[in-house]
């Protein structure tokens, strides 16, 4: 079994040594409570509601950066944890990404960049184009991809059928109000992307307000039947949950029914095909 913590941050605009600081406390507090994969917010070292992109530059940080062996020297207080957290990247190209990176006692393994842009990111981000991060760690595949790329199947579907075993969502839902009782929209999707592609699904929203803008506030932990097995109210904290990635392997659905088997690629590509 994975012990996995979904952390709820609040980070502060453009305070990277604030944010730093806050992530590294979450951090070494989810290890040290037994955690072996710690996921945390999407933009979780520089705040999301920027005024300009040279604001937005000031804060952005290269893939080389300090922070991210420190955090591999914590990772390696707990043999074989991975740690996954979104930061807003300066590129080698010059551009700027929505990002997140996967770390370990051995360093970064990888840096995923945002591929579908949400709204206002389009101002400040460059996009992404390589599919879902895919990382072997010592507790099975774990893939990568942030916020608004999890709105779109054909991404999730992707992640799946490369064989990712527990998805990894660094997310900043803006609010949207909705029925008593109900789970944020964007959990739904969660749930529904976990049950489709029989794979676990971790996403790690932000909590409080920034500039106006508020939260859903809706850290979730989902097993790969797609149900939510923890959530974090309001305010900062943590969901946990023991995850069996083996069982993500597995995408029976019934004796004869198999999700990945028993598609029609054949027959899809000629309905998906743009209109002339």
């Amino acid at each position: 079994m994975t012990r996995i913590a979904a952390v709820q941050l609040s980070p502060t605009i453009a305070n990277v040594r604030a944010n730093r600081d806050m992530a590294a406390a979450a951090i070494a507090g989810a290890l040290a409570d037994g955690a072996d994969v710690v996921v945390l917010p999407e933009l979780t070292t520089s705040g999301y509601v920027f005024d300009s992109v040279e604001e937005l530059r000031s804060v952005a940080l290269t893939a080389d950066d300090p922070l991210f062996h420190e955090w591999a020297t914590m990772a390696a207080t707990r043999p074989g944890s991975v740690i996954v957290a979104g930061f807003a990247e300066s590129g080698a190209d010059g551009a700027l990404y929505n990002s997140a990176a996967v770390v370990t006692a051995a360093g970064v393994l990888g840096v995923y960049r945002k591929v579908h842009l949400w709204d206002q990111e389009k101002r400040f981000f460059t996009a992404g184009s390589d599919a879902p991060l895919l990382v072997e760690t010592a507790h099975g595949r774990l893939g990568v991809m942030i916020c608004f790329d999890l709105e779109f199947p054909e991404w999730t579907r992707i992640a799946g059928l490369a064989g990712t075993e527990i998805l990894a969502v660094p997310t900043n839902w803006p609010h949207v109000d909705r029925p008593d009782g109900e789970r944020a929209p964007e959990v739904q999707i969660a749930m529904a992307a976990a049950r489709v592609n029989r794979m676990a699904i971790v996403c790690s929203d932000r909590a409080g307000a920034e500039r106006g803008v508020a939260w859903n506030e809706g850290t979730s932990i989902i097993d790969a039947d797609g149900w939510v097995v923890d959530s974090v109210g309001p305010g900062d904290g943590i969901a946990w949950a023991d995850i069996d990635a083996s069982l993500s392997r597995d995408k029976r659905l019934a004796e004869l029914s198999d999700a990945f088997v028993d598609r029609r690629p054949d027959l899809y590509s000629k309905f998906t095909r743009s209109p002339s």
